[in-house]
């Protein structure tokens, strides 16, 4: 089983979560950290509608690392609105203590700039397998489930997100040559068909839909905490650590247990509506 993750992942940690998804006792679960829109500025300082996206995320790190969770996923607008190198910097600093230990998986967004990101972050680490050129992908075999990173980002700071046919292709080459590992699809855009979603969200659902060890597809954008499903395939609106748009939308993290039957996605509010702070929300994965 191969175990695919950011070269920042020391090489101690990566060789023992590599041994660990390797061994025959694979675990049951795996417990992984899920953020979105960061929105991290290159001044700390900087605020929108009475948050600090910079302070917010300073308070989560510590919450990860208290809650012992095995991974890391962000979704989307990592950075303020253009990507600036010096937004990546201080995402780098404030996530530092994370990314020594635990695989780590980073989505662009519409706010994000990959050329500014790689410059930071490097590209994921390779497992052999073809990727397309010009987009940030990765695939982390982690236990008993799988996560698919997507990239949507067409420009930096132009709303709208679109895969493209390159990317579509080489995603249902690999789903159908993959071994049937229940597997998770993270990318940035919304889903539905407005103006400024996925464009082609129609067309990656055509293709992981009939696909059943795609259980779950994780997104952000829209900075709204919701759960869908459509044949069963879960659809997994992220809230944003950075700010919401709206007073009803929490800000804040999910903690989630994935296993091969399902998973506990348990909501981290820091600010926003708290009011379901706490809570869990179960999903079992179609068959």
């Amino acid at each position: 089983m191969s175990w695919v993750s950011h070269p920042f992942l020391t090489r101690r940690a990566f060789l023992a979560a590599a041994a660990a998804a390797a061994s025959s006792a694979a675990p049951q679960a795996t417990r992984w950290a899920l953020l979105s829109d960061t929105h991290i500025p290159a001044d700390p300082g900087n605020a929108y509608r009475g948050f600090q996206p910079y302070e917010n995320l300073k308070r989560i790190v510590p919450a990860v690392q208290r809650a012992g969770t095995g991974g890391l996923l962000v979704c989307g607008d990592l950075a303020r609105l253009e990507g600036l190198p010096e937004d990546y910097e201080n995402l780098r600093k404030l996530l530092g203590p994370l990314l020594g230990g635990m695989p780590a998986a980073m989505v662009l967004g519409n706010h994000d700039d990959r050329k500014n990101f790689l410059a930071a972050f490097g590209p994921a680490a390779g497992d052999g397998r073809p990727r397309v050129a010009n987009k940030h992908l990765a695939v982390i075999d982690a236990g008993p489930v799988r996560l698919v990173v997507l990239d949507s980002l067409m420009m930096p700071n132009f709303t709208p997100g679109f895969l493209g046919k390159a990317q579509r292709t080489w995603l249902e080459e690999y789903l159908r040559a993959a071994p049937p590992v229940p597997t998770l699809i993270a990318v940035h855009h919304t889903l539905d068909d407005g103006d400024t979603s996925l464009l082609d969200a129609e067309r990656l659902l055509r293709i992981v839909k009939p696909l059943r060890q795609v259980k779950a597809v994780l997104y952000g954008h829209s900075h709204n905490y919701r759960y869908d499903s459509e044949d069963g395939l879960h659809l997994i609106n992220l809230p944003a650590a950075g700010y919401n748009f709206r007073d009803t939308e929490p800000v804040g993290w999910v903690e989630a247990a994935l296993s091969k039957e399902g998973g506990d996605f348990k909501l981290h509010a820091i600010g926003g509506n708290t009011e379901a702070s706490g809570k869990t929300t179960s999903l079992a994965w179609r068959t």
